[in-house]
């Protein structure tokens, strides 16, 4: 059992991260490469992953078991600003951290009084070993995690957009206690099955949520109780295809292909910014196409702050339902 412990300032400091974390994604992407389960939800995404990778798992594998612990140097807090910053952030690993944390995943498999070759190189701290974990990282990520970000990216927003909700209506406790099946929350406990027994108590620290893509089952924290906190969750998903469309060509021809993309990417709840992300376009085009899809009725906006949010009215809901529903039947 995992038990998350929080004071009223840490109540006061729960947020939710702004985008996917690109290290996160990948090590978490690389259990579900592994794993026979859940073939329908990932089994496409894992035979074309598996066709773009060029040996980068050999450099990965003796450092992510299929269960248990990986090292906390692998997920950086940098990895929420971008590759570069995260890998960056592996790079500069200090020497002493890297020697404990990889003695400590040795001794997960059996308790080895002396590392293993590839843990042992990289072990040392040596600037070689180093570059080439981040090279096998980097090549892992463009194969495996790239090609699909922007969905990843819509996922998360979406799941941003229904915590978002449940804070407004309740406050952080609300937010919590809305947070899917796996996490409960039994105030001022959020409590979930883990492997190990681990209580993380928060210290008015305040807790990052951070809703995964690839994290399936049981969510994720750090060992290191000295880092920043973070909660890593499954975002939701449906038992489709991971990477499955919605709409299809058939919404396409009647509205046009671009404002078809607009009215997908709004199906979750977004900000104009968010939007424009999520379809590829500008700024300006978006709210444009969002102005157009409001006359029609099809798109609802409300201001917030500085920042507006569109949602799906039931007529724009109901239309892209049928338009994938056409799709379906022909």
């Amino acid at each position: 059992m995992l038990r998350i412990h929080f004071t009223g300032d840490d109540l006061a400091r729960v947020r939710m991260a702004v985008r996917p974390d690109v290290l996160w994604e990948t090590i978490l992407s690389f259990h579900r490469l592994r794993e026979r389960r859940r073939v329908l939800v990932f089994g496409e995404w894992r035979s074309e992953a598996r066709a773009r990778l060029n040996g980068e798992t050999r450099l990965i594998a003796p450092l992510v078991p299929q269960r248990g612990y990986f090292p906390d140097f692998l997920t950086p807090p940098e990895g929420g600003c971008g590759l570069d910053a995260g890998l960056e952030a592996v790079r500069a690993t200090p020497p002493a951290r890297l020697h404990s944390e990889l003695a400590l995943a040795a001794s997960g498999r059996g308790g080895l009084p002396v590392l293993p070759g590839p843990l042992a190189a990289l072990a040392e701290g040596g600037s070689e070993p180093l570059a080439r974990l981040v090279g096998g990282l980097r090549g892992y990520y463009r194969a495996a995690v790239e090609p699909y970000w922007p969905h990843i990216q819509a996922r998360v927003e979406a799941e941003r957009a229904v915590r978002g909700r449940a804070l407004l209506d309740g406050g952080a406790g609300e937010l919590l206690d809305s947070l899917p099946p796996v996490l409960r929350w039994r105030a001022p406990v959020l409590e979930a099955d883990y492997p190990v027994e681990r209580e993380l108590h928060l210290d008015g620290r305040g807790l990052l949520l951070q809703p995964s893509f690839f994290c399936r089952g049981n969510p994720v924290v750090y060992r290191d109780t000295t880092l920043p906190p973070v909660l890593v969750y499954p975002a939701v998903h449906s038992c489709a295809p991971a990477f499955g469309e919605t709409g299809g060509p058939s919404l396409g021809r009647l509205v046009g292909h671009t404002r078809s993309a607009i009215l997908q990417a709004i199906r979750f709840g977004c900000t104009t910014s968010e939007l424009a992300r999520r379809a590829g376009v500008s700024l300006a085009s978006a709210s444009q196409h969002a102005a157009v899809l409001r006359e029609a009725g099809l798109v609802v906006t409300l201001r917030h702050g500085n920042a507006v949010l569109h949602t799906l009215t039931p007529l724009g809901a109901a239309l892209l339902r049928g338009g994938a529903t056409a799709e379906a039947a022909g």
